[in-house]
Order: structure tokens, then C-alpha cells, then sequence
């Protein structure tokens, strides 16, 4: 019922076809803790039980495994955008939201009650005002400190948006806090994509999260389907910022959303290279139910045109 091993033989043996796997920093802290285990008392003629020898034929295994979980949990894989590919994104991105205008990079749109800033038009909410919406301006503020951006000093002691309302904010446009933002805003074009790119890598685990269990394997499809083709790191990145995840429940018009989800459920499995047709005709669909359910004193129709022709630039090369 027992077999006899030398430790010390079978220790190097089995560790020994794992050294290769690990860079020579780490084998050598192998080698050493072996040589002392085996050599910290007499061994040769140790007798061991069958699982004192799993044990040990399990060991270099076990720890195999320990150091890919470790390597798997520290490495993250972003989505990583070239300074000059990132400027290429925002300038077209800044073109869809407000004409490349450098005013439209603070403004409040009518019927609306939040400010829009940026080239993403980030929603800024006054800290009175209801939020339905996904707020990003705040963080968008925090990203540029967390990169060394020097913001105005009175962003730097509160980040809520310093007016009550639209009839406030247009009577303030020619004064130093609309000047400092749109200073600020038109040198870190790069920054607000890079910044976008995060709520990108983000939005795929959250769009899972809130769909059925059937319905992810189509919805993961789809969005490497569009990820992987020509325009579609700039079509995932405007429309999310766009329109949303889609995964709120806050952001619907009689319980239909019109965010990213919505557009990837209704893309079709289509074998053909249409990717960008099928993202744009879906994205159509869904802007026209969310006009269709809106609250009608709400006059959405007035923007289907722009928004129509925003994701037709989608299939511009």
C-alpha cells in the first residue's frame, strides 16, 4: 500500500517540467525553495502514502493554475485608440453633435433640462433638475484631472453645473465660464474619445446584464460584428455616446428603449458583409418608435432628420 519516492528526485522531476513556463526571475525562486525542501531533512528512504504522492504530482499543477488566475485578474485589455486616430473620431463626432461649432460646445437645447458639453454634448445636470438621463459631464471633468488637465478653478470646487436652466445659461453665453469651458473643451478633443472609449469597453457587460439569457449570444454577435468593421470602433462610439447602452430603465418611452441594446436585438444574423447597413437601418427603426412613443409636447420628430443623416455619416468611409 505504499510506495517508496525520494522526495527530493521527484520534486525536481515535476517542478522541472514547468520551469520553462515562467520567466528565470521566478524559476529560480522554484529551484532554491525545491533544493531546500528536499534537503531539510534525510529523505531518500521516506516512504509516502499514494496521497502524499498526489499531493506532490498535483503540486506544480496547482500552482500553474494559481499563477494564471493571478496573470488573467491583473491584465486588463482596453480599448486602446491612437492620439491621431482619437483627434480623427472627435472631429467627426464634434461634426454630428454640432457642426464642428465651437459655441456648440457648450449649449442647452430647448425642451431640455440639462446643459451639453463637449463634442459628445455630455449631459450636465443643475443639481436641482430631475436626471433621467445618464449624467457623463462630471465624469468627463474627472478624466481630464485624472490626466493632468488644468481645469478653471471654479470646476475645480464644484462640478454641478453652475445654471439653474436654459433661460439662465443663454443669458450667461458671453461670459468667463462659457469662454473657459469652450477653451477647455476644444484642446482635449483626443481626451473626450479616449473618455468615450471607456464607457464603450464598459457598455457590452451592462448590455448583458440586462437582457435574457437567450437573447446574449445574438447581442455579443452583433456587437463584434460591428466593432470589427470599417467605421465601427467611430459608429459604436458616437452612438453610445449618442443615444445610451440602452440598458436604463429610466431611458424609455412606454417601456421601449432606443439605446445601443435595442439597436444590436433587432440587427439581423446576416451571413453577408452588411454590418454597418444593418446597424444603421436597426438604429433607424429604433430613433423612429422612441418619436413615436414620446410624450407629444415633447416635439421629437423635429430632430429624426439629423439624426438620421448622423448615422448615415456610419457608412462613410
Amino acid at each position: 500500500m505504499f510506495l517508496k519516492y525520494t522526495l527530493r528526485r521527484e520534486l525536481y522531476k515535476y517542478l522541472g517540467c514547468f520551469l520553462g513556463l515562467f520567466p528565470p526571475r521566478f524559476r529560480l525562486v522554484l529551484v532554491t525553495n525545491a533544493w531546500l525542501t528536499a534537503n531539510s531533512a534525510p529523505c531518500e528512504s521516506k516512504k509516502i502514502s499514494r496521497k502524499q504522492l498526489q499531493l506532490i504530482l498535483q503540486f506544480p499543477l496547482r500552482l500553474l493554475f494559481f499563477f494564471a488566475i493571478i496573470l488573467s485578474t491583473s491584465t486588463t485589455h482596453g480599448i486602446s485608440i491612437p492620439k491621431e486616430q482619437a483627434q480623427k473620431i472627435g472631429m467627426k463626432i464634434w461634426s454630428n453633435e454640432c457642426a464642428k461649432s465651437i459655441n456648440g460646445l457648450c449649449t442647452w437645447n430647448e425642451g431640455e433640462n440639462f446643459a451639453s458639453m463637449g463634442i459628445g454634448h455630455f449631459i450636465w445636470y443643475h443639481k436641482d433638475s430631475e436626471a433621467p438621463y445618464e449624467e457623463q459631464f462630471p465624469k468627463l471633468l474627472a478624466f481630464f484631472e485624472e490626466n493632468d488637465v488644468k481645469l478653471p478653478s471654479w470646476l475645480m470646487k464644484s462640478k454641478t453645473c453652475p445654471w439653474s436652466n436654459r433661460k439662465v445659461f443663454l443669458q450667461d453665453t458671453q461670459r468667463e465660464k462659457i469662454t473657459e469651458l469652450r477653451t477647455l473643451l476644444v484642446s482635449t478633443i483626443d481626451l473626450q474619445v479616449v473618455f468615450m472609449s471607456q464607457r464603450l469597453e464598459n457598455a457590452l457587460p451592462k448590455i448583458l446584464e440586462s437582457t435574457s439569457d437567450e437573447k446574449e449570444s445574438h447581442i455579443r454577435t452583433q456587437f463584434y460584428r460591428v466593432a470589427d468593421s470599417p467605421n465601427g470602433l467611430y459608429a459604436l462610439l458616437d452612438y453610445i455616446n449618442f443615444k445610451g447602452e440602452g440598458s436604463s430603465s429610466t431611458e424609455r418611452y412606454k417601456g421601449e428603449g432606443w439605446g445601443l441594446l435595442q439597436i444590436l436585438e433587432q440587427m439581423p444574423n446576416d451571413p453577408k458583409d452588411n454590418t454597418m447597413k444593418d446597424f444603421v437601418t436597426s438604429a433607424k427603426a429604433v430613433l423612429m418608435r422612441r418619436v413615436t412613443n414620446a410624450p407629444p409636447e415633447r416635439g421629437e420628430d423635429r430632430w429624426l432628420k439629423g439624426w438620421f443623416n448622423r448615422l448615415d455619416s456610419y457608412l462613410k468611409i
